[in-house]
């Protein structure tokens, strides 16, 4: 069918041989020198002619860009993936990948971007909840989903506002709780005995997180002060090539390391706040002078090693954190009414309960743990050492940890 010529400038709109009705566009010059041409596409006249005028919109408020023209969510995906992974710090990309590629390809790659409807947004969730899987897992899904069709809007595709707001799979209470006083003092009792109790203690007490104790180094250790430097994180990097260590480490920019050995770097905590020094309580530093004559040699100076001095993985941590609470005989409700044994990230959380519980000033426990929403907590601590010592001591004693 003929051309139905417009004003020059403007576009043409015309039916091709499959009967779809099209609207070409020149906005500009490529970077060879040639002109850039945009075409759409629609079902009708009336259709063709809307979407034609709102590409004239968005030049007129964007500059040109180089495609209105829908793609696949696979095809956006994989850019946006590629692009993500210089961006953001290795263990997050490496949670988007693993959200894109085993549930939101699968359920939605094969539609287009600008077909999408909140209908399909849900669908993401449904077959992970039929999946058995939890809701802090589909929420985070839900985050991810939302940000690359946010992404893929700036890039000047078309996601219809109504999709990109779809609501979540909703709010619910964390399943992470804190151990009462008496399930501490139990655990505590169970590692009594053991040479590397200072590891559960710094949990327990001192709300390290996991990563920050394996990554913890005896330089950064300083018995005579009593204090440790938090400034380091053990994280296995993934490698740009799935278990290929010759394609090297898949790192966004600015992002600082410190290689060990095979995947494993000390890395720097997320934020600014989480590079803190923390006093060591008493029995702490006893147990760390103890701990320290007996630990084995690390040729990276680690505190709490593998038996052969190289770093612990976190599945080897928390396998050795089971096999206390299960010594101990401790396990937590859920909120569903199943009995189960605490996470190892809850004995942070119970240490934050237990300098609550003694009255210690919010602002504080945010210090001593290392929470972004304290500004400047270097200084702080630095400011007020004395005062967070005693509120490390009271925390400590009220689990029968005095001198």
């Amino acid at each position: 069918m003929a051309r139905k010529q417009r004003r020059k400038g403007t576009g043409s709109i015309y039916r091709n041989s499959r009967g779809q009705w099209v609207a070409a566009i020149e906005t500009g010059w490529t970077e060879r020198g040639t002109r850039r041409r945009l075409t759409l596409k629609a079902r009708t006249e009336k259709e063709i002619r809307a979407r034609l005028a709102e590409a004239h919109q968005r030049i007129a408020a964007e500059g040109a860009v180089a495609s209105f023209a829908s793609t696949t969510v696979k095809r956006w995906a994989d850019e946006w993936l590629a692009d993500r992974q210089r961006a953001v710090r290795p263990g997050t990309y490496v949670a988007d990948r693993s959200a894109v590629n085993r549930w939101i390809v699968p359920t939605l790659g094969h539609l287009r971007l600008d077909a999408l409807s909140p209908a399909d947004i849900r669908k993401v969730a449904v077959a992970q909840e039929n999946a058995g899987l939890a809701l802090p897992t589909l929420q985070r899904t839900h985050a991810v989903l939302g940000k690359l069709l946010t992404d893929a809007v700036a890039e000047g595709y078309q996601v219809s506002q109504r999709t990109r707001e779809t609501s979540g799979p909703g709010a619910g209470p964390s399943s992470r709780q804190a151990l009462d006083p008496d399930a501490a003092m139990r655990i505590l009792a169970a590692v009594a005995q053991r040479p590397d109790a200072s590891r559960w203690v710094a949990a327990l007490v001192a709300g390290l997180r996991p990563a920050e104790a394996l990554g913890l180094t005896w330089d950064m250790v300083d018995l005579d002060a009593a204090t440790m430097t938090l400034a380091w994180q053990l994280k296995a990097l993934p490698y740009v090539r799935h278990r290929c260590p010759v394609s090297g480490f898949r790192v966004p920019r600015g992002f600082e390391s410190r290689h060990l050995i095979g995947a494993f770097h000390l890395v720097r905590p997320k934020t600014r706040a989480g590079i803190r020094v923390v006093p060591v309580v008493p029995w702490l530093a006893e147990a760390l002078e103890a701990w320290q004559k007996c630990a084995p040699p690390s040729p990276f100076g680690l505190v709490w090693p593998r038996e052969d001095g190289s770093p612990c993985p976190a599945e080897i941590d928390r396998r050795r954190w089971y096999e206390i609470v299960d010594q101990a005989g401790v396990t937590v409700t859920g909120p569903g009414g199943e009995t189960r044994r605490p996470l190892l990230y809850e004995a942070r959380h119970t240490a934050a309960t237990l300098l609550l519980s003694n009255g210690i000033d919010e602002t504080i426990i945010k210090a001593i743990l290392g929470h972004s929403s304290v500004l400047s907590t270097q200084a702080y601590l630095h400011a007020d050492t004395t005062r967070v010592r005693s509120a490390l001591v009271a925390s400590a004693e009220s689990v029968g940890l005095g001198r």
